[in-house]
């Protein structure tokens, strides 16, 4: 392990958010019963959030921001891992509350740490990240909902985005009809190369005015937008059908009614990734790297770019634009 290391630090000088490579030392993390070298991270959404003035998602400053993180078990307090291991940290309080992966070296608690599933490189593993996590949260949800592909099409809203981009890519290696959502007019290419067997604008889903109940589109629904969106899916799912929620980009208000769960038997399934009992997260994980993993070339499809700390500071703002399409991590080592 070596003396100091680089790590991507925000700090707040007159209500502004700064943030830079710094070299600081393992004396400088927060407490944690396992110490990690950090080979892979990726960015989401929260982290861009993170990087703003006057975030909501960081309480304290100094800090290092980064819900995702992948590596090898450097020193642990826990058996239950041992030096070399290849583990996967994410959610929980990571990058929010408690230091996390925008670092050479992290320290987290045991609690929050899985170790990396055999079929998954650690490449892979951060380029699921907590987007294809939540979006393998989602599937699963359906599927043990009832869900089959032969019940009909299947929409994915937020279709560009992490999670909406990992949905269609397991629901279509699955054998699901994938619909998928937009409003990126150049996005149509990117989401059939991934799985889309047709692709919509968002007017299709909700125009404006949310019908009680409305024609029958849907045999079900991966929805990260939530909002009117969300009570829009909720009036054209086909009798019986259901729909993952786990965002919020679309508002936290949904206004509905209670004539698509009476007269249709419509199920709203909540979806959250943060705190997952372990039992539950280890399973996902195992579907991940089997049954829900796509193919080579589709997770090369979905990964928009590969960079490292010294670019964080000038890529994060453009995710808030909701202009890219694919993942972007993080490389460490």
């Amino acid at each position: 392990m070596v003396d100091t290391f680089h790590a991507y630090q925000l700090t707040k000088e007159d209500e502004k958010v700064i943030g830079t490579v710094k070299q600081i030392t393992v004396n400088d993390l927060p407490e944690g019963e396992v110490l990690i070298k950090v080979h892979y991270s990726s960015i989401n959404y929260k982290d861009a959030m993170a990087n703003m003035d006057n975030s909501a998602i960081v309480k304290s400053y100094p800090f290092i921001p980064g819900i995702d993180l992948v590596g090898e078990v450097v020193e642990s307090a826990d058996d239950q891992f041992e030096s070399g291991d290849p583990v996967i940290a994410t959610s929980y309080g990571i990058g929010v509350s408690h230091d996390g992966g925008f670092s050479e070296y992290a320290r987290v608690s045991s609690a929050w740490v899985l170790a990396l599933p055999e079929g998954l490189t650690m490449k892979e593993a951060m380029l699921y990240g907590t987007a294809g996590f939540t979006a393998a949260l989602s599937v699963d949800r359906l599927e043990r909902n009832g869900l089959t592909p032969d019940q009909g099409k299947v929409l994915v809203t937020g279709a560009t985005g992490g999670v909406g981009s990992f949905a269609i890519a397991m629901l279509a290696h699955r054998g699901y009809h994938v619909t998928a959502s937009s409003g990126k007019e150049n996005a149509v290419d990117f989401l059939k190369s991934i799985g889309a067997s047709e692709v919509i604008g968002r007017d299709d889903v909700y125009e404006e005015k949310v019908r009680a109940l409305d024609k029958q589109d849907w045999s079900a629904a991966v929805d990260p937008v939530g909002g009117q969106t969300l009570a829009s899916i909720l009036s054209k799912l086909n009798y019986d059908g259901a729909v993952a929620v786990s965002g919020l980009t679309g508002g936290v208000k949904v206004p509905t009614s209670v004539y698509p769960f009476i007269l249709r038997g419509v199920s709203l399934l909540g979806i959250d990734s943060v705190y997952t009992p372990m039992s539950k997260r280890k399973a996902i994980w195992n579907r991940m790297a089997t049954d829900l993993k796509p193919s080579t070339t589709i997770l090369d499809t979905i990964l928009h770019k590969e960079i490292t700390l010294d670019q964080l500071s000038e890529v994060l703002p453009t995710l808030l634009e909701g202009k890219s399409l694919g993942r972007i991590i993080v490389r460490l080592q």
